[in-house]
């Protein structure tokens, strides 16, 4: 099993951490990170620390001593920003997972008026990421099969099997897995996502990265 193949397996959703700062080495990989995802994107990412507020009292769920998270903002009327949100938030993801952090996304469990990051009149709060060191690691949950999730069952290429596993690994909303692969002609894969939900574009954003991953940018292209 290579590095990154652990990574994606290993990393579960935490809402539990300790009282341990992000600091040193790890704080400057993870900054690091960031401020790529930023720059390649065109995202407004942050990186909020020591911040007991936003995750101090929450209503759709609970966290506990959750004071580190990334909050993904973006301009209001760009088309793909959840899509975006999802496919850099979750780079940010699998980095804080190798250099040891836990992480949880959120789009509901956070009081939005105490974070401590300034908007500009066209932007909104896209996503935010709780991150830090768990308390626990995290538990498995039940995955689909591959037939579930891959209109194109026979005659695959090992890549694209490979492809769709890492998908299976990847954190949706409700862990529902609402999505669906389909390979074409000229090495050519589709991805749709069913519904409308909240988070059904970030999640889309979030398994494509994780198709990339697993399959490899050079054997494949998205079709249109």
């Amino acid at each position: 099993m290579n590095n990154i193949e652990s990574v994606v397996k290993s990393r579960h959703s935490v809402r539990s951490y300790k009282d341990q700062k992000i600091e040193g080495e790890v704080l400057e990989e993870l900054q690091k990170e960031i401020q790529k995802c930023s720059e390649e994107s065109g995202l407004n990412i942050k990186l909020v620390l020591n911040e007991e507020k936003a995750f101090g009292k929450t209503h759709y769920g609970s966290f506990d001593n959750c004071k580190n998270y990334v909050v993904i903002m973006g301009e209001k009327n760009r088309k793909d920003l959840d899509e975006a949100s999802g496919y850099y938030g979750e780079k940010i993801v699998l980095k804080a997972q190798e250099i040891g952090l836990n992480t949880c996304w959120t789009k509901l469990t956070y009081n939005k008026a105490e974070v401590p990051c300034t908007l500009n009149e066209n932007e909104k709060i896209s996503i935010v990421i709780a991150i830090g060191y768990g308390k626990v690691k995290g538990t498995n949950h039940k995955s689909k099969e591959f037939s579930a999730v891959s209109k194109t069952i026979e005659n695959v290429p090992d890549w694209y099997k490979k492809g769709v596993e890492f998908a299976l690994y990847a954190p949706t909303a409700l862990n529902q897995q609402k999505f669906k692969f389909e390979l074409k002609e000229n090495d050519e894969v589709s991805l749709k996502t069913a519904g409308l939900g909240l988070c059904t574009k970030i999640d889309l954003g979030i398994v494509k990265y994780h198709f990339e991953l697993g399959a490899g940018l050079d054997n494949f292209k998205w079709s249109e």
